[in-house]
């Protein structure tokens, strides 16, 4: 006699399905107020997952952002090589109508921007009232960044901040370290 194992199978099934929706992770949401013209100026990188563009860097990475005229945003990025050069990228950044803590960038050239793919998403998810240190994601939790107005950051801002990256879903495991924290 043949045992029917479908009804065992769905319950199962059913129950890891409840399982993974109760540990899934937030959704990346953006902030919901963001003040361009706060948020311009120098930033310091503490730490940021592994990104390509981003291999030559050994230390001192900052990004400035300027306000170049309505609607663009200036983009500097500039750290030090292993050689003890300083290398950098510039690039535009615009808003994202209708969610303020959401930007585009692009690092490609002007006359590439009517391309979608050259646009990067670069979502500010956490933020101080003050503007003293920031973290920047996006949605498929490729790229993170925490950044500060200074070249260092309390170890438990630092640890908050991760805290929350984490509850996003983003895997830590391979963020590298750029500056010291206090």
């Amino acid at each position: 006699m043949r045992r029917r194992c479908l009804p065992r199978l769905s319950v199962i099934a059913l129950m890891a399905s409840a399982t993974l929706s109760a540990h899934a992770a937030e959704p990346v949401t953006s902030v919901p107020q963001l003040d361009i013209s706060r948020y311009a100026g120098q930033w310091h990188e503490i730490a940021h997952l592994p990104m390509f563009f981003q291999r030559q860097c050994v230390g001192d990475i900052t990004a400035r952002y300027s306000l170049d005229a309505p609607g663009k945003i200036g983009v500097l990025n500039a750290c030090k090589t292993k050689d003890g050069s300083m290398d950098q990228s510039r690039g535009v950044a615009r808003p994202v109508e209708g969610y303020p803590g959401r930007l585009e960038v692009r690092f490609a050239p002007d006359w590439l921007s009517w391309v979608p793919m050259v646009w990067a998403d670069y979502w500010v998810i956490a933020l101080d009232p003050d503007y003293q240190w920031a973290m920047v994601g996006e949605p498929d939790r490729e790229y993170l960044w925490i950044l500060s107005r200074e070249p260092t950051m309390e170890r438990a801002q630092f640890e908050q901040l991760k805290a929350k990256a984490e509850t996003m879903g983003y895997d830590l495991k391979p963020l590298i370290m750029a500056a010291p924290l206090r």
